[in-house]
């Protein structure tokens, strides 16, 4: 498999255990001394989460996955340059906590290593 094919199957697969909210198979994809960050707006108030090491944002990711459920997701576009790869993608975000589905764009920059995200830092606003 070439590293571009190896990158869009690892982003599929990601976006794919984001929208089943399938925890094993999201930290699965991870290496162990990954970085995880995520920047955005919800509502009126931004959200930041920075962690290193995926013993450090496997909870980050068990409370999204517990809290928000996805659907209708669209990938816009997808660039890979290895090791790095640019999702840019649509989704809509139920939140379990207050009951509202919000209409979302995100960019995700990934590195890879392998077979595995060393780096994934995503950036997403309400739509």
């Amino acid at each position: 498999m070439t590293e571009r094919a190896a990158a869009e199957r690892l982003i599929r697969e990601l976006h794919a255990a984001r929208v089943r909210g399938d925890l094993a198979a999201l930290c699965g994809l991870f290496a162990d001394d990954g970085r995880f960050e995520i920047r955005g707006a919800s509502a009126d108030k931004p959200i930041a989460i920075t962690a290193a090491g995926l013993a450090q944002f496997r909870p980050w990711l068990a409370m999204m996955v517990k809290v928000f459920r996805l659907s209708d997701y669209e990938l816009l576009s997808l660039v890979v340059e290895w090791p790095r790869a640019v999702a840019h993608w649509r989704v809509d975000i139920y939140s379990k906590v207050t009951g509202v589905t919000v209409a979302t764009e995100l960019v995700d920059l990934v590195e890879l290593r392998e077979d595995r995200i060393v780096s994934y830092s995503e950036f997403f606003v309400p739509l």
